[in-house]
């Protein structure tokens, strides 16, 4: 399974910049409350919080919106069938899915994105 994941004993800096790339990314403008990577407070240290890829959302998708790609192993969700409902906000742990008011939600698809821009290189995208 492909995912985002934190990587271990390095020290995130809470510049923002992975979750301006998501941000940019997903709806071409800036905002923290939009971007599929938030980072935290965590014992007074900086901590990203990702998508883990639990499936959780997809259990409480009644429209069928968000499936597992079988080839990687991310939950995406098919903007088409999403009806805006936002159980999969409510029920993800890691509060991490995006739903701009009035349109469908967003959920990280494991892209690199956030990866690729971090300058402590504290995220990766693995294979588990």
């Amino acid at each position: 399974m492909k995912k985002l994941s934190v990587k271990k004993n390095v020290e995130c800096m809470a510049c923002l910049e992975c979750v301006r790339a998501c941000s940019e990314a997903f709806y071409k403008e800036f905002h923290q409350d939009l971007s599929c990577i938030r980072i935290v407070d965590k014992n007074g240290a900086a901590k990203p919080m990702t998508c883990i890829q639990c499936g959780k959302c997809a259990k409480v998708c009644e429209a069928g919106a968000i499936t597992q790609n079988p080839k990687t192993g991310v939950y995406m969700i098919n903007k088409k069938l999403c009806t805006s409902c936002g159980k999969c906000v409510e029920v993800c742990p890691m509060k991490v899915m995006v739903q701009k008011e009035g349109g469908t939600t967003t959920k990280c698809i494991a892209c690199g994105i956030c990866a690729k821009v971090c300058p402590m290189e504290v995220l990766e995208i693995v294979e588990k």
